[in-house]
């Protein structure tokens, strides 16, 4: 992008635009999500959304978040999380976990079995992600994409992206 003023120039929006990544980038997230989950049920394993959750509450401090903070991290509406933990939880991948100082509010805190089975999981979507997605893509192109994604996603977020 050509820098204006020591900031980079945007490309300006006018509604339409045959050239934008936009469409790409939606359907080639749809098609690849697809391809994953295909590999994950052909291996008798859960849905995409559980390891979602089980690595973000693995890389959580104490292995644990309020349900709320997980709704926001892991990216799914609070109601489709309930759902999700409900369903963790019975599988014994997850605790409910009350917090100290507010009745209502409960922490997710994975255990031993969700941490088993994210691992387990990994064996499919790791080699998913790099047969269907890296290998497809130079070090540069990864690394120019990973800028760009963080960037969108600081900006969704409420916080400045990275210029």
């Amino acid at each position: 992008m050509a820098e204006a003023g020591g900031r980079r120039a945007r490309t300006k929006t006018t509604g339409k635009r045959a050239s934008s990544a936009w469409p790409g980038f939606i359907t080639a997230h749809d098609a690849l999500v697809a391809r994953i989950e295909e590999r994950l049920r052909a291996a008798g394993l859960p849905d995409l959304s559980w390891y979602i959750v089980l690595w973000v509450l693995e890389r959580a401090p104490e292995q644990r978040l309020r349900m709320h903070e997980l709704a926001d991290t892991a990216v799914i509406a609070r109601s489709n999380l309930t759902r999700l933990v409900d369903k963790l939880e019975k599988n014994g991948l997850v605790v409910r976990e009350r917090v100290a100082d507010d009745r209502r509010g409960a922490y997710a805190r994975i255990t031993e079995r969700g941490r088993e089975m994210r691992s387990r999981m990994w064996t499919v979507y790791g080699p998913a992600i790099e047969e269907l997605f890296l290998r497809h893509l130079t070090e540069a192109e990864n690394a120019l994409l990973r800028e760009i994604m963080m960037r969108l996603l600081a900006t969704v977020r409420g916080q400045e992206p990275g210029l």
